[in-house]
């Protein structure tokens, strides 16, 4: 990071939200760019498939990155949804992402010259892969990089 500057990484689920809501709380934070998460950004609620929710993003002037590698992989989530067991889900996932080190490298260079928002599905971030993600980017950058979910 430069000049050792602190800077902040958010994180937000759509669940429950409204994409004009959803649009308007990134706007008044001042993210510059929305990073989607998920492994195959489709949605059934309305707005938040990919195409959709980048066209509302880009009318706020929000970039849109979809990173599918930083997804969580389908076994993975297929195995969550049939025992729900969480902690095997971090493991697991958190040993996926060792193997994404270079995709890792390219999103702390967004945190570090723009303002970022990783976004998935979960509302709590404690239940979504997409803390998983921060948490790595914060064991790359260290302090200079603070975490809020929205």
């Amino acid at each position: 990071m430069r000049n050792n500057e602190t800077h902040e990484l958010l994180t937000i689920g759509y669940e429950g939200r409204r994409i004009d809501g959803f649009v308007a709380q990134l706007k008044a934070l001042h993210v510059a760019r929305l990073i989607d998460v998920r492994e195959r950004p489709l949605s059934r609620k309305r707005g938040f498939s990919k195409t959709a929710l980048k066209e509302h993003l880009e009318g706020a002037n929000i970039a849109y990155t979809h990173i599918k590698a930083l997804g969580s992989p389908t076994a993975i989530r297929n195995k969550l949804k049939s025992d729900w067991d969480y902690d095997y889900f971090f493991k697991a996932y958190e040993e996926y992402l060792s193997g994404q080190i270079d995709v890792l490298e390219e999103v702390y260079k967004f945190a570090c010259g723009e303002k970022i928002c990783f976004m998935c599905f979960e509302r709590a971030a404690q239940q979504c892969h997409r803390s998983s993600v921060a948490k790595k980017i914060k064991e790359y950058a260290g302090d200079r990089l603070r975490i809020k979910n929205l």
